[in-house]
């Protein structure tokens, strides 16, 4: 490995398989590590195994080595553990689902080799198929354990990584739309990833996914597969295609590859895409910032920015708290202040749908009543979901003249 100091890694955690690489500098690309010595296996299945004798935990290959050979303890399915908050018995002891990920998560950053691994890590991405608000917990909690401080990782899914990859890859291949078919064994989806050049930022998005079961093997998934191409490639221009997953094979895909590559298309085919693009996503957010001009519209981003009206140091002003274009799992914001004279605070929202400014209102009953100026109050935003906003205020009091009455007020919003 050719980096030691501020790198950036990149996971992808699979439902099924795992996969981690880190950004070479010299070489200017996300660069797969092998999770076998001198091999090119480079996929991880999403296990774990608890060494009794050594007391501690090992994954992936080595997992399912110990497991088979040395009497260690499976704790399988780990992405399905994260997708719930029930703790898991391990060996008698009940482990909470962040300390089950915080094993894996350690486990496969040990395949970088680098001492003082917080220290010496610039970025952290880890990718997913998707985000709940319970997974988003359980890494955070995770990442907390390892010792890494928020500001060091970052978490995105498929759709996301699929972004930053594709941008991050020459631009004769994304200059127009891009096709991404996603295979398992039993069906392939197809998403559509335009961009809008007319908006600044240039906006791209992935359309909502069309999905087609496919016959076992052979002659019939390859003509079904080419009628499934024939209808969402259709006559538009696409730069390149990207293929993922698994249950793609040019053993069978004869008549399809070729309707792929009509019109001199370039297509793609790998399993290292999402643990690539989470690569290429931190080197954005820490270093490069060539895709300042253009913005993805997730499914997972915040599409309002919201603010109030306040006087700071005695000036009105506008006071920015929830910024749009981040993901709704890093959006939260916190503040005190001192009401005045009222039992209402007013947000001032705009979205991007939305963009005049509109004021929200938010009543606090049964606050108590004291002289104007003279009740503190704490508030704090943090999104649930793209689309919803937990806020909650907390009364403060004002010293030992008006002590805290304990109140506190919490609304879900959506802006």
């Amino acid at each position: 490995m050719n980096e030691i100091r501020d790198l950036i890694v990149g996971i992808d955690f699979g439902k099924e398989y795992s996969q981690i690489c880190y950004y070479d500098r010299k070489g200017d690309e996300a660069r797969s590590l092998s999770m076998k010595a001198g091999g090119n296996q480079y996929e991880a299945p999403c296990i774990l195994c608890w060494r009794p004798e050594q007391k501690d935990y090992c994954v992936g290959l080595e997992a399912d080595y110990f497991v088979r050979e040395k009497g260690g303890v499976m704790i399988d399915d780990v992405y399905g553990i994260c997708e719930k908050s029930d703790s898991v018995l391990v060996e008698g002891q009940e482990l909470a689902p962040w300390e089950i990920l915080a094993q894996f998560l350690q486990g496969m950053l040990k395949f970088l080799g680098v001492a003082e691994l917080v220290k010496n890590t610039k970025c952290v991405a880890v990718t997913l198929p998707g985000l709940t608000e319970i997974q988003v917990e359980n890494f955070q909690k995770a990442f907390e354990i390892i010792g890494f401080p928020h500001e060091k990782y970052m978490l995105l899914d498929y759709g996301e990584s699929f972004y930053y990859y594709v941008l991050s890859q020459k631009r004769e291949t994304w200059n127009r739309s891009v096709g991404w078919y996603a295979f398992t064994p039993e069906n392939v989806s197809f998403r559509k990833m335009t961009m809008n050049g007319a908006t600044k930022p240039v906006t791209v998005k992935l359309e909502e996914a069309v999905e087609t079961e496919l016959p076992a093997e052979g002659q019939e998934r390859d003509s079904e597969f080419g009628k499934f191409v024939q209808k969402t490639l259709g006559r538009d221009l696409f730069s390149s295609i990207q293929i993922t997953g698994d249950g793609f094979s040019q053993d069978w895909a004869e008549q399809s590859v070729r309707l792929l590559c009509y019109q001199k298309r370039k297509v793609f085919y790998g399993n290292n895409l999402f643990a690539k693009g989470a690569c290429a996503a931190g080197k954005e957010k820490t270093e490069n910032k060539a895709l300042k001009g253009y913005r993805f519209l997730s499914d997972s981003l915040v599409m309002a920015d919201v603010g109030m009206e306040m006087r700071v140091m005695g000036s009105p002003t506008y006071y920015p708290l929830i910024e749009a274009g981040n993901n709704w799992y890093d959006s939260k914001a916190s503040c005190e202040f001192i009401l005045d004279d009222t039992e209402e605070l007013v947000f001032i929202v705009s979205t991007y749908h939305r963009p005049e400014k509109r004021r929200v209102g938010m009543m606090l009953p049964g606050i108590p009543l004291r002289p104007d100026k003279t009740t503190r109050l704490r508030l704090e935003l943090q999104y649930v979901s793209s689309a919803e906003c937990k806020v909650t205020v907390t009364d403060l009091g004002f010293g030992e003249m008006f002590p805290s009455s304990g109140k506190t007020w919490t609304e879900t919003v959506e802006w």
